[in-house]
């Protein structure tokens, strides 16, 4: 690791998703990937996306979700697993705290969402 480069790498971007201004922000830590999408300009719900360590199947690994902050909904789950399970399977299986605000959860707006992720990695 060079001096000039930081100890906690961050990338982050704003772009339109069906018309609602979306921000996204990744982080990665020792242990964790935090990525906050939002479309209120705030985190909204924090969701923990963790690899499930009694999958036998290792070519199809299965996550947990649990909402750590915020109101637990089916739906939420259901996003958070859509939208960040394959980071942490390219990060080698770490686990993924996720703030999630958002305005539009549709199947189109979920995977415009995952390309903008895809834009901001850091792992």
């Amino acid at each position: 690791m060079s001096a000039t480069e930081p100890l906690i790498r961050t990338r982050q971007t704003e772009t339109k998703v069906n018309g609602i201004s979306t921000q996204v922000v990744c982080t990665e830590f020792s242990n964790y990937i935090f990525i906050v999408l939002t479309q209120y300009g705030k985190i909204g719900t924090l969701i923990s996306v963790t690899p499930d360590s009694r999958s036998n199947d290792i070519g199809t690994p299965m996550f947990s979700t649990k909402v750590l902050l915020g109101k637990d909904e089916p739906l939420t789950h259901v996003c958070a697993k859509n939208l960040v399970t394959f980071v942490s399977q390219e990060a080698g299986n770490r686990p993924i705290l996720l703030g999630l605000a958002l305005k539009d959860s549709s199947l189109e707006a979920i995977k415009h969402m995952k390309e903008i992720i895809k834009s901001c990695q850091v792992w």
